[in-house]
């Protein structure tokens, strides 16, 4: 199957569905990665506190895929906010992975610090500019971290990575339209909503397409100018996630799932962050 990939903002070209590796062990990990990198995924996204940096470099590695033809994401944790604990710490990455370098490196949330989320900012803007990350992000800022970010580097990022699915479109609406306005890239995180996939709606869209509750979720997140990040450990899960480039939903089925119960968030609101 045909992968598609948009361009980012600073020029680079990233996949349009990426492989997540939240809550996967180690050894999950790598057995999901291979399986995923075997299926035609050419984008895994992880974190240095997921744990299984180490096991996704390995899966990488030894693929047999060129690595200019793999788009690997890792990202900051809030431990380590700051200028030299970020250098310090994706150095620590980098080594985890056994790459040479990364295509995308976030700051993984905003922290409770806007000091030291400005000085792990131009951390990132530094590991950039010696080829250490290809490109440079942010993961669940809001509109009001972005906002400080434009007042204070002349680097924008390139990539917001947050969660996003249809059952909070509503709250989130708002920030995709922003980072749509400000050349972001808005990556969606759990985009399958933790596997909330029972709404009768989502069903019967499906069934108008001879497709499941899961493929109409990812097709309407690539739909709304995402990228999806769904995860699974089990094969035939990982395959269905990637099959979704041979149909689209219609305009009358995209407004009806934006309208869907707004179920609310699976993972913790980082919309009280100063």
């Amino acid at each position: 199957m045909q992968h598609k990939s948009i361009k980012l903002s600073d020029n680079n070209i990233i996949p349009v569905i990426g492989f997540g590796t939240w809550q996967l062990s180690p050894q999950e990990a790598r057995r999901s990665v291979a399986e995923a990198l075997e299926i035609g995924y050419r984008h895994i996204d992880t974190a240095r506190i997921y744990g299984n940096e180490k096991q996704i470099g390995e899966a990488v590695r030894s693929s047999g895929i060129s690595r200019s033809e793999v788009f690997v994401t890792t990202k900051l944790w809030t431990s380590d906010l700051g200028y030299e604990s970020g250098l310090r710490a994706f150095d620590e990455s980098l080594s985890r992975l056994g790459l040479d370098y990364v295509d995308l490196y976030l700051i993984h949330w905003p922290g409770h610090d806007p000091k030291l989320r400005q000085e792990a900012w131009k951390a990132l803007c530094e590991i950039q500019r010696q080829g250490g990350a290809k490109s440079i992000g942010v993961s669940n800022y809001q509109i009001n971290h972005l906002e400080q970010m434009a007042s204070y580097s002349d680097t924008p990022p390139s990539v917001n990575q947050v969660e996003f699915h249809p059952f909070i479109y509503g709250e989130q609406k708002d920030l995709l339209e922003y980072c749509a306005q400000s050349a972001i890239a808005l990556e969606a995180y759990s985009p399958l909503a933790r596997g909330r996939l029972n709404d009768p709606k989502l069903s019967e869209i499906g069934t108008a397409y001879g497709k499941t509750a899961s493929q109409v979720m990812l097709r309407w997140a690539l739909q709304n100018d995402t990228i999806p990040l769904p995860r699974s450990s089990q094969a035939t899960h990982i395959k269905e996630n990637f099959e979704i480039f041979d149909f689209e939903l219609s305009r009358e089925h995209l407004e009806e799932i934006n309208n869907i119960n707004q179920a609310g968030r699976t993972a913790w609101n980082p919309s009280g962050l100063p």
